[in-house]
């Protein structure tokens, strides 16, 4: 992405000032208001953020209550995260996409067919060239799944911006192209095993890092939350930006140290299998005590996978020229080609940012799994959409977060998970998930009016 030339008119300057600046009103000017309003105010908390958080907790308190106490286990909410990993990395990606007035119906079906080009490349192609067995042969496989998705969704975005073809019309016979395609290359049969090294990034017991590691990576997490906000407090200093009370800053600080300790607290909590816990002792000469061996599971690797892709995106929407780009068409596009913004290279380099996304999240279903099938990835543009679409990101453009996707995620997932688990059939879990995704439009629509 080039820099704008030095001597470009002071309009082009302004234009994008408008277009990516949000005056903030001084807290001292802010009229007075009840002691939650100020709380709120002081804190920066987002309200339509923490109630997502607020009807997540719905929905498990819920489900806890409907399967009688199997939903808030250590292990169902470590499976639950790895469930959510393959969607979340895709529903950060969507967000630009929708953020810009666009849409992807196809992401699914690029899951599917990249999934089965990474499949045949580690399965029968490269064994035949390097060997079985060989350490490189997760990397290129994950390689070729990467290039792969890039160009789809480079060849979408182009279609889209050059051709002039609605993204519903692009995408969705991107849909119905790629979900045959990945019919044809194996003739419908399924493609099993993965390297043993690719299947760590579908999680089980080998594929976490255990609990030793899971606490070096919650306290550095929690020494990233305390630096940011220190930063954060920095910069505004450094502008003259309104600056936060510094109860709340310890607020803020405390909190997000004490759900990301939580949370690897849960997930070190679910140990290994009694069969797998002694099979590992027996190879390592480990003495089996009578109570039996505890070995936690930790943080799963698509977990982690999933947080460095949204860390990734966030820096990118936020703090990247790209990413207000991003931002200033979905907010007026005309304005910003006034501006000199390239939208049609902009809206090129974000399909192709979601085919890669899509490469991820299959890299991560497919080692779960351990094989590729045709029906893999079905309905996940539905999951996708909905996520992004729940979490903030609004259909008419211009508004969206990384965090309120991935989030959105999480709430879709536990729907999903749960139905399953109180034992709700297939046709009905899918009603559910329409009626809410179309609540969830309906309370966007809501808003922006009242934004207004």
């Amino acid at each position: 992405m080039s820099c704008a030339p030095a001597n470009e008119p002071w309009e082009h300057a302004k234009a994008m000032a408008e277009l990516t600046h949000t005056p903030s009103t001084p807290l001292t000017a802010r009229p007075q208001a009840n002691a939650v309003t100020r709380f709120f105010r002081a804190t920066e908390i987002d309200t339509r953020l923490l109630g997502m958080v607020g009807a997540l907790l719905i929905i498990w308190v819920g489900f806890e209550i409907l399967s009688d106490g199997l939903f808030l286990t250590p292990r169902n909410l470590w499976n639950l995260s790895v469930q959510t990993a393959s969607v979340s990395v895709m529903a950060t990606g969507m967000v630009l996409v929708i953020v810009t007035r666009n849409i992807d119906l196809s992401v699914g079906s690029i899951l599917g067919f990249v999934g089965m080009v990474m499949a045949v490349t580690q399965a029968e192609i490269l064994p035949k060239l390097i060997g079985f067995n060989h350490p490189a042969i997760w990397i290129i496989a994950l390689l070729v799944g990467l290039l792969v998705g890039t160009a789809i969704g480079a060849l979408h975005g182009a279609i889209i911006a050059f051709l002039k073809v609605p993204s519903f019309i692009v995408t969705l016979g991107g849909l119905l192209v790629w979900r045959g395609g990945a019919w044809f290359i194996t003739s419908g049969r399924t493609v099993a095993p993965m390297d043993p090294t690719y299947r760590l990034m579908g999680g089980g017991t080998e594929g976490s890092i255990g609990a030793t590691a899971s606490w070096i990576v919650g306290i550095i997490a929690c020494i990233a939350i305390v630096g940011t906000i220190i930063n954060s407090r920095r910069q505004r200093q450094r502008f003259g930006f309104p600056q936060r009370p510094m109860w709340a800053e310890y607020f803020l600080s405390a909190l997000g140290c004490v759900l990301v300790l939580g949370a690897v607290a849960v997930v070190n909590s679910y140990p290994w299998p009694t069969a797998i816990a002694r099979r590992y002792a027996d190879a390592n000469g480990i003495a089996w005590p009578d109570g039996g061996l505890f070995i936690a599971h930790g943080i799963a690797v698509p977990v982690l996978i999933a947080i460095v892709i949204g860390i990734i995106m966030t820096f990118i929407s936020t703090r990247l020229r790209f990413g207000r780009y991003v931002f200033a068409i979905g907010g007026n596009q005309e304005a910003a080609e006034l501006a000199g913004i390239k939208t049609r290279w902009v809206t090129v380099k974000i399909f192709a940012l979601m085919g890669a996304l899509c490469a991820v999240a299959a890299a991560i279903s497919t080692a779960r799994l351990n094989a590729a099938t045709n029906a893999q990835g079905e309905l996940d543009e539905l999951y996708t959409i909905a996520a992004a679409v729940i979490g903030g990101t609004s259909l008419g453009g211009g508004m969206g977060t990384i965090a309120g996707a991935m989030l959105g995620a999480l709430v879709m997932q536990s729907l999903q998970s749960g139905m399953v688990l109180v034992g709700i059939d297939s046709p009905l879990q899918r009603i559910v998930v329409g009626v809410v995704l179309v609540v969830a439009v309906w309370l966007d629509t809501v808003y922006r009016a009242r934004a207004r």
